[in-house]
């Protein structure tokens, strides 16, 4: 079937979850997470793939093995592309991210020398800029509170020094178009700004 959008009920459905994260309310309501969550999710990858290559959607149970949080559910539908590329539904609406979540030191150290270089810094510097005019926030999930050594203090590029990843993420309004295929447009608007954050972190790290 085509994509149609994610109805009320997507968001009702997380929304009593985040209330009640509990087998009894997921069983009663996983008819729902079925047809109104997880299946528009796979069609709109479907009509990605062409685009923006192969893409798995996360199951929906955590691993609470080594977790003080034994809810048993995650809050959120979420899917990423083999090619780089992610989208999450949660009871606030849509969000999509790019980048780089986490680099190991390899990776890590060969993307500081090239924030560090102006040849290939400065035009980072632009893309992250042209990212954010457009409302789109470029952070990583965890940063240094200094630049790290071997690099001067004073770097013209020192906050972007201090990320130990690079991410690309989106929050959209909560707006009528979510329940439309509409969704599409504004997920695809959003991949494709983002291309060349990911052709810079190819080429760099």
């Amino acid at each position: 079937m085509a994509f149609r959008g994610w109805p009320a009920e997507a968001l009702d459905f997380y929304d009593g979850l985040e209330a009640d994260n509990s087998k009894t309310y997921w069983t009663a309501h996983k008819a729902v997470y079925d047809d109104m969550v997880r299946a528009p999710m796979a069609e709109l990858l479907a009509e990605l793939e062409p685009e923006f290559g192969p893409a798995k959607i996360f199951r929906p149970y955590r691993d609470v093995r080594f977790s003080a949080d034994k809810s048993p559910y995650k809050t959120s539908c979420a899917a990423s592309f083999e090619r780089g590329g992610y989208i999450q539904l949660t009871a606030a609406g849509l969000a999509a991210g790019a980048g780089a979540y986490m680099m190991d030191s390899p990776r890590l150290a060969k993307f500081r020398q090239a924030v560090a270089d102006d040849s290939s810094g400065v035009p980072l510097e632009s893309i992250v800029a042209d990212l954010e005019a457009r409302g789109t926030s470029v952070t990583s999930h965890e940063q240094l509170k200094s630049v790290p050594r071997g690099f001067p203090r004073e770097h013209p590029r020192a906050d972007l020094l201090r990320h130990k990843g690079l991410i690309a993420w989106h929050q959209f309004e909560l707006r009528p178009w979510l329940g439309t295929a509409k969704a599409k447009t504004h997920v695809v608007t959003f991949l494709r700004s983002c291309a060349p954050l990911q052709e810079w972190l190819a080429i760099h790290t």
